[in-house]
């Protein structure tokens, strides 16, 4: 089963498996279940008997999303994770793989790389700090229920995703789809790009067929918290400057240093992921080119 099966993750996942042979896939999304309804949940796993479960659905917004939305998205996150989790139990699921997010790291930073067992050692950033709780509370949860349930579970904690089926918004969105956007408006009303900050923020940025990969992986070999990410530290600059050549809108970008950049540096410790047989097969250019070409295609 995956859920969250039409969004960015999840889509990917249902793609990949796809084309490595699995065929009793049962993709869940919004038409097949309101998964904060705790019955219907429940009823969708008794009717269905998964044995394996990649949990992807979340409630998700960008940073300005994150602090207009706090008591939903805690709320419907909670609810979500508190639902599938609890209904893995019982049916026997054998393992599960639930979506986490970098935004569960404290701050500011304990260290940098951060590690997988930081994530408890202060509270999350301001900013997405109800999305991050929600998500954190998740990872408790799995621990308690391995514990009394010994359920396997696997829980990613990902860098900044991008790709196919994101939210191109550019008030709600994460970076790359929102900067996507922008680009595209900008070059269809022959405009220049408004950019949120000064660029400097750095992030690790994944292209969401690799992520797809990797969580496959996560799934098959090892279990716990697990990092991934690029292992490639890029600042919001160097992505527009690629989103400039993609879309040939040099020197049409215009900074907007009144609004937030964002936490200044976020990295990732890999070492678990790359003990695994995990290797990337996409460049950030390669990733924001099949990115910006999706997009085009649809609008």
């Amino acid at each position: 089963m995956i859920t969250g099966a039409y969004g960015l993750v999840g889509s990917a996942i249902v793609r990949l498996l796809e084309k490595m042979g699995f065929e009793n896939l049962q993709p869940v999304g919004r038409r097949e279940c309101d998964l904060t309804d705790k019955k219907k949940v429940e009823e969708l796993f008794k009717n269905n008997q998964p044995e394996y479960v990649f949990h992807c659905a979340a409630k998700v917004y960008g940073i300005l999303g994150n602090m207009n939305n706090k008591a939903l998205s805690f709320y419907d996150n909670v609810m979500i994770n508190t639902n599938i989790i609890h209904s893995c139990k019982l049916v026997g699921v054998k393992k599960i793989l639930a979506m986490g997010t970098g935004a569960v790291y404290p701050f500011p930073s304990p260290g940098l790389p951060l590690k997988e067992d930081m994530i408890f050692m202060g509270r999350p950033h301001n900013a997405e700090n109800s999305y991050a709780q929600a998500k954190r509370a998740m990872l408790a949860m799995l621990e308690a229920y391995n514990e009394s349930h010994q359920m396997e579970w696997a829980y990613i904690v990902s860098c900044n995703l991008f790709g196919p089926n994101d939210k191109f918004d550019t008030t709600n969105g994460h970076v790359v789809p929102s900067l996507i956007k922008k680009f595209f408006d900008a070059k269809k009303t022959n405009s220049k790009v408004s950019v949120w900050g000064d660029g400097s923020a750095k992030r690790d940025f994944l292209f969401v067929d690799d992520a797809a990969f990797s969580a496959i992986t996560v799934m098959n070999e090892i279990s716990g918290s697990v990092n991934i990410g690029s292992g490639e530290v890029l600042s919001i600059r160097d992505i527009v400057s690629y989103l400039e050549k993609i879309t040939d809108m040099q020197g049409q970008v215009e900074w907007d240093s009144s609004k937030p950049n964002g936490q200044d540096y976020r990295a990732y410790d890999l070492s678990k992921l790359n003990q695994t047989s995990f290797k990337k097969r996409y460049s950030i250019e390669q990733g924001l080119h099949i990115t910006w070409d999706w997009y085009k295609s649809r609008n």
